[in-house]
C-alpha cells in the first residue's frame, strides 16, 4: 500500500511511495470475551504480559512547550514476550485544555506507514482537532515500533563507513548508471529485469540492516502496542482516531479488542479485502483522478499560476514532463537535492506531481509554478516540493532526548540493527506495507498486472505495479485479505473524501459497511482526508461523536 502521512497543519508526504514500495498507568480494563470467529484470548489476561500492562508511563516535559513526554516498552515478539527484547516506544501528550469535564485519553496515528506519532503532536498536531474535543481529551500519539524514536528503530541503509565505501564503488560507475533511465512502464526485458534486481538489492538492504526485527513491525503488533498504550494510560476504553494508514491500525484494534473500543474515527479508509494488486490499482486510479482534477480545476484553486490556459495544456504538459524524464533526467540547479542523481528522472517527476495532490489548497499554486519552470527547462522547484515536508520529517525525531535513547540502544542485544538514519520512514514505509500484504514470490504476477493497471491509471498504475516488487523478496507476515471481523465494537465513524487520491472514497464506503454498525460520513471535497481540513461541518460531525458518541445518520455529508 502507498504512503499517505499526515501532518500539521495539513498533510504532506510522498504519494506513490515509489521511493521503496508503492497501508498506556497501573489499572487495565477486565477480560474481554472472545467474539468472532477464533478470537484470541485477551491478551491483558496473560501472566507474561502483566508486566507491560502494569507499567505507569514517566510524563516529562518535551523538548517543546505545553506538551509531555514519556516512553512505553512493548515485547518485541507477543508470541515470546519474556524474552527480554522490546521495543521502548516515544509517547507524547497535550493535556485536555478543559480540565474540570476531562472524559479520558484520545490516541491518534497521523498515518504512513512511517509517520512518527509523538514528534507529529510537538509539531501542533493538536491543533487539528476541534475545540470541544481539545477541551474533552488528553491528546495523545507514539512512535510505532520500528518507527522515527522508537528502539530498536528500522533502517534500509548502511552504516556510515559502509555508505563511503558503496559511494566510492558507485562513482566507478556513474556515468553507465546516467544513461539507465529507469521507465514507468517496464516493457522490455531488460527493463524489468533493472526493476527487479533494484527491488531485490532494496530488500537485501533491510533485511542486513534491520532483519531481526523486520519480522515484529507489522499492523497487528503495532494494534497490541496500542492497547497496551491504553491500560498505560490509565483508560478502561480507547477513544482513537486514525488518518490514512492510521485507519488500518484502528481497523486491527477493532478486530483483536472490540469491546475496548469506546469511540473510533477512520478518516482516509483503507480497505483491508483488498489484495495488494487490487490495492494498487485503487490507490493509482485515485491519484490519476486527482491529477485531472487538478488540470480541471487549476484556475479556480491556483489562478494566474496555473501553468496552461487550459486543461488540456495542463495534461499535455505533464505528459510531456513524464515523457522527456523518460529519455534523461530533467536538468536541476547544482544546489538541488536531486543535482547528485543527474536531475529528476522520470519517478522522481511523477511522485512530485503525485504528491501535490494530498492538500490542493496549500500546493497546488507552487506545484503550477514548478510545472512551468520544468516546461521551460528547469525543475529545480519541481524538485524541491517537497524540502519542507522532509525537514518536518527530520524534526520529528528530535522528540526525546538523545542520550536517553542512545543509552537504551547500547541495551539492546547485539543482534540489533545499527542506528538509523534521521528520517526512517522510507524504510518503515517498506517494512510494514510488506509484511502486511502478501506479495506473490514470482515475478510473473507483477508483469501480468502492469496492462491493468496502465488501463486503470496510466503511468500512476505501472510505477505502482514496479515498486511493490520490492515485498517480493520480503518475509511474510501473518495478515491475509480479509473482511472486517469486529463482533461486539461499537459504531465506528468512517469519514471518505470524495476527491481523496490516496485512499479513495469508494474504500471508504467498503469499510463503513464491514464494520458491525458502521458510519459513513462522506466529505464532498478534493485532497487527502477530511477532520482538520474539511471544515466546520465535519469537525462538528466528529467531534459530537467522539465527545458524545453521537451517531451519524446514514447518508450524512459535508
Amino acid at each position: 500500500m502507498n504512503r499517505a502521512v499526515r501532518r500539521r497543519p495539513a498533510l504532506a508526504t510522498t504519494a506513490l511511495a515509489l521511493l521503496c514500495a508503492l497501508s498506556l498507568t497501573a489499572c487495565t480494563g477486565g477480560p474481554v470475551p472472545a467474539t468472532g470467529k477464533a478470537r484470541a484470548a485477551d491478551p491483558a489476561s496473560r501472566p507474561d504480559l502483566k508486566t507491560f500492562y502494569g507499567q505507569r508511563l514517566n510524563w516529562t516535559d518535551c523538548a517543546t512547550d505545553g506538551y509531555e513526554c514519556a516512553r512505553l516498552t512493548v515485547p518485541r515478539d507477543y508470541a515470546r514476550p519474556g524474552n527480554g527484547r522490546t521495543f521502548v516506544l516515544p509517547v507524547a501528550r497535550a493535556a485536555a485544555t478543559g480540565p474540570a469535564r476531562r472524559i479520558g485519553s484520545l490516541v491518534y496515528n497521523p498515518g504512513g506507514p512511517g509517520a512518527g506519532g509523538a514528534g507529529s503532536l510537538e509539531e501542533g498536531m493538536d491543533e487539528s482537532f476541534g475545540a470541544a474535543v481539545r477541551a474533552r481529551f488528553d491528546i495523545v500519539s507514539f512512535d510505532p515500533r520500528g518507527v522515527g524514536g522508537s528502539v530498536p528503530a528500522l533502517t534500509c541503509e548502511p552504516a556510515e563507513a559502509e555508505a563511503e565505501a558503496e559511494e566510492a564503488e558507485a562513482e566507478e560507475t556513474s556515468e553507465e548508471a546516467s544513461d539507465a533511465v529507469a521507465p514507468l512502464y517496464p516493457r522490455t526485458e531488460a527493463d524489468r529485469s533493472a526493476a527487479a534486481s533494484g527491488a531485490r538489492t532494496a530488500a537485501e538492504d533491510c533485511e542486513e540492516h534491520s532483519g531481526p526485527i523486520l519480522r515484529h513491525v507489522g499492523t497487528e503488533d503495532a494494534a497490541r502496542d496500542l492497547d497496551v498504550l491504553r491500560a498505560a494510560l490509565g483508560e478502561r476504553e480507547l477513544t482513537y482516531l486514525g488518518w490514512s494508514y492510521g485507519t488500518s491500525l484502528g481497523t486491527s484494534y477493532a478486530e483483536q479488542f472490540p469491546r475496548r473500543v469506546r469511540a473510533m474515527v477512520l478518516d482516509g479508509a483503507i480497505d483491508p479485502s483488498l489484495d495488494w494488486r487490487q490495492r494498487v490499482i485503487s490507490q493509482s486510479a485515485g491519484f490519476r483522478r486527482s491529477v485531472d482534477d487538478y488540470a480541471e480545476q487549476c484556475a479556480e484553486i491556483a489562478g494566474d499560476s496555473c501553468p496552461g490556459v487550459s486543461p488540456q495544456e495542463i495534461r499535455a504538459l505533464i505528459e510531456r514532463l513524464y515523457q522527456r524524464a523518460e529519455r534523461e533526467p530533467l536538468p536541476v540547479a547544482e544546489d538541488s537535492t536531486y543535482a547528485e542523481y543527474g536531475g529528476m528522472d522520470a519517478t522522481a517527476v511523477l511522485d512530485a506531481v503525485s504528491m501535490a495532490m494530498y492538500t490542493p489548497e496549500d500546493q497546488w499554486e507552487p506545484l503550477s509554478e514548478a510545472l512551468r519552470e520544468a516546461g521551460q527547462g528547469d525543475a529545480t522547484k519541481l524538485g524541491a516540493l517537497d524540502d519542507e515536508e522532509e525537514t518536518e520529517e527530520e524534526t520529528e525525531e528530535g522528540t526525546e532526548d538523545p542520550g536517553t535513547a542512545e543509552e537504551e540502544q547500547k541495551e539492546q542485544e547485539e543482534d540489533e540493527a545499527p542506528e538509523p538514519p534521521a528520517d526512517n520512514s522510507g524504510a518503515a514505509l517498506t517494512a510494514v506495507n510488506c509484511l502486511d500484504v502478501p506479495h506473490p514470490r514470482s515475478l510473473r504476477p507483477y508483469w501480468d498486472a502492469l496492462a491493468p493497471a496502465d488501463r486503470a491509471a496510466g503511468v500512476y498504475g505501472t510505477a505502482g505495479v514496479t515498486a511493490e516488487l520490492t515485498c517480493r523478496d520480503w518475509p511474510s507476515g501473518g495478515r491475509s485479505p480479509h473482511r472486517v471481523d469486529a463482533e461486539g465494537v461499537p459504531p465506528v465513524l468512517v469519514v471518505g473524501t470524495t476527491g481523496d487520491p490516496a485512499t479513495p472514497y469508494a474504500e471508504a464506503v467498503s469499510l463503513a459497511e464491514q464494520f458491525p454498525q458502521g458510519m459513513l460520513l462522506t466529505y464532498e471535497g478534493l485532497g487527502h482526508t477530511a477532520y482538520g481540513r474539511g471544515g466546520a461541518c465535519v469537525t462538528a460531525k466528529v467531534d459530537a461523536y467522539l465527545v458524545k458518541r453521537e451517531r451519524v445518520r446514514p447518508g450524512a455529508t459535508c
